[in-house]
């Protein structure tokens, strides 16, 4: 049987830990800061094609509601508050929180930032970020229904996750944190990385009807992240709500 809750105190308490240096681009969320572009575009693009929006304009997402889950310190809030979208950023470590709130403040954005979990909320989004946070639950299964539970009927959500493979270990544990020091040692616990196929049960189980897949590698020579077929590593999944 999983757990009541998908919440891990010891994940919530590592990430806590580390709040003041979210929108630090040198910092130990470095790779998150590489990693945005890609992950924005890929964003904006599948939101523009599933909504009808018009990706040429600089606000396509005006009059949507959006939901990031884990949001950290904001670094996908407030490039979708720019795009236009009304934005609620939630997270279960306080400190990412009042991190992220301060930074919206400077930038004068407009985001509704809470400390609360998605089986806290009662209303419903046509977007939801789900990016990077699966691998960090303990009950995946019971965090996925949770989330779909506040997608619209109609929405999108966004899922990014890592895969569960010899290469992701490889590059993602012994690589960024033990090799290249990138991430802290210990950020990823590779036995919880979740494979294509079980996000795809996961969702569907949900009800949630999945819509493509594409994998994100990392282009040493560039040193930026890139579209790819490879799911070996990183891979951002999209699901509907019918």
């Amino acid at each position: 049987m999983p757990p009541e809750t998908p919440l891990d105190d010891a994940e919530i308490a590592k990430f806590d830990a580390q709040a003041a240096d979210w929108w630090n681009p040198y910092g130990m969320f470095k790779p998150l800061h590489r990693f945005n572009p890609v992950r924005l575009a890929h964003i904006r693009r599948h939101a523009c094609r599933h909504f009808g929006r018009d990706d040429d304009t600089r606000t396509p997402f005006t009059g949507l509601k959006l939901l990031d889950i884990g949001c950290g310190g904001g670094l996908l809030c407030e490039p979708m508050a720019r795009l236009g979208a009304s934005v609620v950023g939630i997270d279960a470590g306080a400190a990412n929180i009042n991190v992220a709130a301060a930074h919206a403040r400077r930038s004068n954005l407009d985001i509704d930032y809470r400390a609360t979990t998605p089986d806290k909320l009662d209303e419903t989004f046509d977007i939801i970020l789900n990016m990077e946070v699966i691998e960090h639950t303990a009950a995946p299964e019971v965090f996925m229904q949770q989330c779909a539970d506040r997608l619209a009927t109609g929405g999108l959500m966004f899922l990014a996750t890592l895969n569960r493979t010899r290469k992701s270990f490889l590059f993602a544990i012994v690589g960024a944190e033990y090799v290249l020091r990138w991430l802290p040692r210990g950020t990823h616990d590779w036995h919880r990385f979740v494979t294509p196929a079980e996000m795809t049960a996961y969702a569907e189980q949900a009800g949630l009807a999945m819509q493509s897949t594409t994998g994100v590698s990392y282009n040493p020579l560039s040193g930026a992240w890139v579209e790819s077929g490879d799911l070996s590593v990183n891979y951002i999944a999209t699901a509907t709500k019918p």
